[in-house]
């Protein structure tokens, strides 16, 4: 089965607003092979929770909360088809404008946004620090697996 043409629209260079185990650059390198250039960034109006049962958040709209995190530019193609295909099926690919911190300017990226709006298991808040030092080295590994199971394609 032949895959269908790319968009035009939608070919790289991309950005993408990261705000849980990705803002792991450790993360992303595996996935990429590389620390693409970032800048921290704010995602106004969402808002961050823990999942019940799994170590990477999601972020919701919520007027009047805002998610900190980084916006992984000059992403290619393939690369932003890796990102497609780590994420759980249970985001929707969205395009935001978030906010960059070192550049007093806003600025439009992709951001996986949770598609269940009333999904029982969204609690609390995430926190960067407390997944970084109790689960990193197991996220690692889980992700060189992803990638070797992706392949090359």
């Amino acid at each position: 089965m032949a895959s269908p043409p790319p968009v035009a629209a939608a070919a790289g260079p991309h950005s993408v607003f990261v705000y849980g185990t990705l803002i792991a650059e450790e993360v992303v390198r595996v996935l990429l092979g590389r620390a693409p250039p970032s800048s921290p960034a704010i995602l106004a109006d969402h808002r961050r929770f823990s999942i019940r049962g799994r170590v990477y958040p999601a972020i919701l709209p919520a007027r009047g909360h805002a998610v900190s995190g980084k916006v992984l530019k000059e992403l290619t193609d393939r690369e932003l088809h890796v990102f497609d295909m780590f994420e759980d099926e249970e985001y929707v690919k969205t395009t935001v404008e978030v906010s960059l911190a070192d550049a007093q300017e806003k600025s439009i990226a992709c951001a996986y946004i949770w598609g269940n709006e009333r999904d029982p298991d969204l609690y609390g808040e995430w926190d960067f620090e407390e997944w970084r030092k109790v689960h990193l080295k197991d996220y690692l590994e889980m992700t060189q697996e992803f990638m070797q199971e992706l392949g090359q394609f």
